[in-house]
């Protein structure tokens, strides 16, 4: 699919420079646009159709064209755009989300760059990093993820992405009721040296705040000796988006689940916790375990709506957060992918 996008008035104002700005500007549209091959609908790739067009001002004037093509595809890539750099970037990400948000209740390392500009997971090269909604454990969520190609490494390093409305519709029905009665349940373990301290994550050293801030959110506090702590949060498994209606497979049931780590970390984990000890891991939201025939139903359904394209440097890719899920895949070489977060949703909104 290719299509070119109707500008609006005053195109001269869309083009990069002062001098391309003040010159006469053909008759024609500014972007055009193509789905990747083999039939994916996400990412819809966004390149310009004219030399020099600027982005951040192409899409200060076409927001409403952002905001429908990002709920139709859940996700979108902006290619080939000229003078693209980490402050522009940030300035992007502004100019489509809005104030950009802080990282908190972290679940995994990285560093911030900019502002609330940051690294992707800082995770060993080697690994994939399985395919998940950003923070849908958490009781509030961005709704729009940014994402920043400042190096491609030289293998791998893709940013995959699946629509959780096509995963949804591949789960089982009998297997989506029961996530739906019970939603699913995130344990957590911090202090036995494995992953963030509960300190880092929760950005404090005073218990008594880390038990304020979780009696807010919907998160159980267990203390262990040796100032060790347990957290339990059960959150819904399938959601409706806010703005389209749509049902959306919307959790990180999956990816939490020791299962879905790689063979030898998972035997290595298994070999000195019990599944409720493990740094993280994921339950029904009784309690109850998830089936490993489930688990591998649930991963099969992401991986047959995956897809993966290779990063560009200066790429930039917007996401629907719950209309898709990414993941990361493993790469050889430098790789700096950035990541921004915005627009934020709570449970209590959906």
């Amino acid at each position: 699919m290719s299509e070119r996008v109707a500008e609006k008035p005053g195109l001269g104002k869309l083009l990069a420079g002062r001098a391309r700005r003040a010159a006469a500007v053909p008759s024609g549209s500014l972007v055009e646009t193509e789905c990747p091959p083999g039939g994916a609908s996400l990412p819809l790739v966004v390149r310009p159709a004219l030399k020099g067009v600027d982005l951040l001002a192409w899409a200060g004037a076409n927001r409403g064209w952002i905001e429908s093509h990002l709920h139709r595809h859940g996700a979108l890539l902006f290619r080939d755009f000229e003078g693209q750099s980490v402050a522009r970037f940030e300035e992007f990400g502004r100019a489509v989300c809005g104030e950009l948000l802080e990282y908190r209740e972290r679940s995994s390392p990285r560093h911030s760059v900019r502002g609330n500009i940051y690294t992707s997971t800082d995770y060993p090269a080697e690994h994939d990093i399985f395919l998940h909604n950003e923070n849908s454990y958490q009781y509030r969520w961005p709704m729009k993820l940014l994402f920043y190609c400042a190096e491609a490494a030289a293998g791998g390093g893709e940013t995959p992405v699946a629509d959780c409305r096509k995963v949804f519709a591949r789960i089982d029905p009998r297997v989506a009721a029961r996530f739906r009665e019970l939603g699913w349940m995130y344990v957590r373990n911090f202090g036995d040296g494995f992953g963030l301290p509960w300190q880092t994550v929760f950005r404090t050293e005073d218990r008594a705040q880390v038990e304020e801030h979780c009696r807010g959110v919907g998160i159980q506090v267990e203390w262990k000796a040796g100032d060790r702590l347990r957290t339990r949060a059960v959150r819904p498994a399938v959601s409706r988006h806010p703005r389209t209606g749509e049902t959306v497979w919307f959790n990180h049931a999956t990816f939490f689940h020791v299962t879905t780590l790689e063979e030898g970390v998972r035997r290595a984990l298994l070999a000195d916790f019990a599944p409720e000890d493990l740094p993280t891991n994921t339950f029904y939201g009784d309690g109850s375990p998830i089936e490993d025939s489930v688990l591998e139903h649930l991963r099969e359904a992401y991986r047959c709506e995956t897809v993966a394209l290779a990063w560009r440097p200066g790429d930039c890719m917007l996401v629907d957060n719950m209309l898709a899920a990414h993941g990361r895949r493993a790469y050889a070489g430098p790789r700096r992918t950035l990541v921004a977060m915005g627009e934020p949703m709570s449970w209590a909104e959906i």
